[in-house]
């Protein structure tokens, strides 16, 4: 695919992290545009005026806010298109996965920890509440669980086939690793599952992500762990 495109995001943002996903799935030729949360933007604020991320500009005449917006149009416009596909049912149960990461995860462990441990500290130079954290954690133990489940199932989340559920829950997922934050030896299906999607080439460039100051675990970027 030979398409000119820019994804404005942030590198610990998992939203940003699906569509980069999928982007790189598709071979899709685009720019990275670094935002930073704590940062007031008005150039970015002109294109987006939620301040949210990410947003995709595709051939500088198309530009679309929202990870779930801009994934289903990548998969409504690419004709190789196979991580929304199946019967309506399987579709559904793709989305069912995809709001369960993007909405329940994202507000129960994702977000808290972000904002406690990165935003918080460059925001305001606040310490981090260890209550908040531990709370989150705690939290994000039934997820695992589930997640476990699921993939003690079937080769990925739903099915046999690779889809956006996988990388939704990835993306949310390489974000707490890259903290340290997981447990895998109690997790041994998901942790086979992660490593079986860590290692496709489209998750290479996350593997490469720091954010100066917050350095990722010793074994973020190994594939093997």
């Amino acid at each position: 695919m030979n398409y000119k495109s820019q994804l404005h995001h942030f590198a610990l943002s998992a939203a940003s992290r699906l569509i980069r996903l999928q982007l790189a799935e598709y071979q899709y030729d685009f720019t990275l545009i670094n935002h930073f949360p704590w940062k007031r933007d008005e150039n970015f604020l002109a294109i987006n005026p939620s301040g949210s991320l990410p947003v995709f500009q595709f051939n500088n005449d198309i530009i679309i806010s929202g990870s779930r917006a801009i994934s289903e149009w990548i998969e409504e416009t690419t004709a190789t298109s196979r991580l929304l596909a199946g019967s309506s049912m399987h579709r559904a149960e793709i989305r069912r996965l995809l709001d369960w990461f993007e909405d329940k995860f994202y507000y129960e462990v994702g977000l808290p920890l972000l904002h406690e441990r990165v935003i918080k500290r460059f925001e305001s130079g606040a310490d981090a509440s260890s209550v908040i954290i531990r709370t989150a954690l705690s939290n994000a133990q039934v997820h695992f669980e589930y997640l476990n489940w699921l993939a003690d199932q079937n080769n990925w989340l739903v099915g046999t086939q690779l889809s956006l559920a996988d990388f939704s829950a990835a993306a949310h997922i390489s974000i707490m690793d890259y903290f340290g934050d997981i447990q895998w030896d109690k997790y041994p299906a998901a942790a086979s599952w992660y490593m079986k999607i860590k290692s496709r080439p489209c998750f290479r460039a996350l593997l490469s992500d720091q954010l100066m100051g917050v350095t990722p675990s010793s074994h973020y970027a190994e594939l093997d762990f």
